[in-house]
């Protein structure tokens, strides 16, 4: 039996972020994971440069039951303190559109700091290691595992969601709130790529690879990014981002010339006594692919002198005001994160310490707080583990 302080049970961003606050203060700190690497996800992100954060980090970014319990941890460790910890390693970062920061070089940067304040706290990370059973026996938290037996003072759970399972993805920590009693919230993917309805999947398949900047939106939210055609159906970060608040069976609108009104520019190059077809004109503005799938040939083949406003109204219609029923989601297989989990409202907002099990923390995805595409989820990630590394 291996007796210790603190337990966090998975290495992941949250995991080792909570672990380091926890050894600084002091406290005999254990990580346990069943991968054989730790940070697999971490490695992963944004392409293989991880999107650890963003500039612009604010409670409105976040979805949850409880919209102001993520208010006080990101607060209280800010983007700007994740900036000055990379700053003592020198990682060397840029900016994209939005705010997002991602590494010049590799994510493997932001996992190796990690690790190395890991040591420097005296943290130990265990690899390899499946819970077999969790029980809490005399005000301490008793663990079997296939490598050995643990106790531990303080629990905390940062296991993560059930987004991309070949990373390794369990239900673990949403087992262990409910073991022990605590309200977890229905799950699904967030920040996923939408499949379409067969008939669609049909018409937009000769689209696939083509991406462009649009509007995309539903009756309660608004992104504009690109949106990217797939084989399956839609994609893209404005397609990610609007699928978090996505209800099954909702149609979405989607503004494939947001910069323009095209009625009106029809109109105008019409009056202009413009003698280009139809086609000619939408191609300066959307791929030739895109425009053909869109819209009937003989339509495009036209002058646009010879264009009604009735028929004007119709392709503005078409390209300005595009509505799809998506059929679902490709699920958590391609999901950036999970939406849903422990339920924030059993959980305290200052130290992520369950309010029924002392002892018991809850810290990142496996939580009821989900963020958007753009660094928004580790900024999470990194602001609860610190919270709750300054009390577990």
């Amino acid at each position: 039996m291996t007796e210790t302080d603190v337990i966090i049970i998975g290495a992941g961003a949250s995991g080792l972020m909570c672990a380091i606050e926890a050894g600084k203060r002091g406290r005999k700190t254990l990580v346990l994971d069943h991968a054989n690497k730790a940070g697999k996800k971490i490695l992963m992100s944004g392409g293989g440069r991880c999107n650890f954060t963003n500039y612009s980090i604010e409670p409105g970014n976040y979805i949850s039951h409880n919209p102001h319990f993520c208010k006080s941890a990101l607060s209280r460790y800010t983007q700007w303190d994740f900036l000055a910890l990379i700053g003592l390693y020198q990682i060397s970062f840029h900016e994209r559109d939005h705010g997002q920061l991602f590494c010049d070089e590799s994510a493997k940067d932001i996992l190796d700091m990690l690790l190395a304040e890991c040591d420097k706290a005296g943290v130990v990370v265990q690899l390899n290691t499946c819970i077999d059973t969790v029980e809490r026996l005399d005000d301490q938290f008793h663990f079997k595992t296939g490598n050995g037996s643990f106790t531990g003072q303080s629990l905390v759970v940062a296991t993560g969601g059930l987004s991309i399972p070949k990373m390794g993805a369990t239900p673990l920590g949403y087992k262990i709130a409910e073991q022990f009693g605590i309200k977890v919230l229905p799950t699904c993917a967030a920040l996923v790529p939408f499949t379409l309805q067969l008939e669609d999947k049909e018409k937009f398949s000769a689209l696939s690879g083509i991406a462009v900047p649009c509007v995309v939106s539903n009756n309660r939210q608004s992104f504009s990014e690109n949106v990217l055609f797939t084989h399956r159906g839609l994609s893209g970060p404005a397609i990610l981002q609007i699928s978090s608040y996505w209800l099954a069976g909702e149609e979405i609108l989607i503004n494939l010339l947001p910069q323009i009104s095209l009625e009106a520019e029809l109109k105008a190059k019409r009056q202009q006594k413009v003698k280009n077809k139809l086609k000619t004109i939408l191609e300066g503005y959307l791929p030739k692919r895109l425009i053909s799938v869109f819209l009937p040939e003989a339509l495009l083949e036209l002058s646009i002198q010879d264009v009604s406003d009735k028929q004007i109204r119709q392709v503005a219609n078409q390209l300005n005001n595009w509505t799809i029923k998506p059929n679902g989601t490709e699920g958590y297989r391609t999901a950036e994160v999970t939406s849903g989990g422990v339920d924030c409202d059993a959980v305290s907002s200052k130290t992520m310490e369950s309010k029924q099990v002392p002892g018991l923390y809850f810290v990142g995805e496996v939580l009821d707080v989900t963020g958007w595409l753009g660094g928004y989820n580790f900024q999470w990630a990194w602001s609860s583990a610190w919270c709750a590394g300054q009390y577990c």
